[in-house]
C-alpha cells in the first residue's frame, strides 16, 4: 500500500496522468467531496487527474498514512498548486490486484 500511495504521489506530482491512471482499476471512483463530484472508471479518473492535479499544478506532500487493512488506507498529504495550500485526507481502498479501487478525498 505505501509503494501504491508513494506511485501515485510522484506520478501526480510529475504531471504524468498516463503513470498515475495505471494504479488505478478500470471502474475506479474517485469521490471528491470538496469539489462535489464523483469521477468514475478510467475516463472520469483522467478528467479528475487533469483538472485537479495537472490544471492546478498540484504538488502533495505525505503526511501520513494509517494502514486500515490489508486494502484500505488513510492518507494525509498537504497540497499547493495555483489554488494556494490545502491539506487533506485521501482515504483509499485497493482491489485484489493492487490498484485504486475508490479513493474518497476531502480537503480540511
Amino acid at each position: 500500500m505505501k509503494e501504491l500511495i508513494k506511485n501515485f504521489i510522484e506520478t501526480t506530482n510529475a504531471g504524468d496522468v498516463d503513470g498515475a491512471l495505471c494504479l488505478f482499476a478500470p471502474d475506479a471512483i474517485i469521490d471528491d467531496v470538496s469539489v462535489g463530484d464523483a469521477f468514475v472508471g478510467k475516463e472520469g479518473v483522467r478528467l479528475y487527474l487533469e483538472r485537479f492535479f495537472v490544471g492546478y499544478h498540484t504538488f502533495s506532500k505525505l503526511l501520513s498514512i494509517e494502514t486500515i487493512d490489508d486494502r484500505h488506507a488513510a492518507v494525509r498529504l498537504d497540497f499547493t498548486g495555483d489554488f494556494g495550500h490545502e491539506t487533506g485526507t485521501l482515504k483509499i481502498a485497493i482491489n485484489s490486484d493492487g490498484q485504486i479501487e475508490r479513493a474518497d478525498a476531502d480537503l480540511d
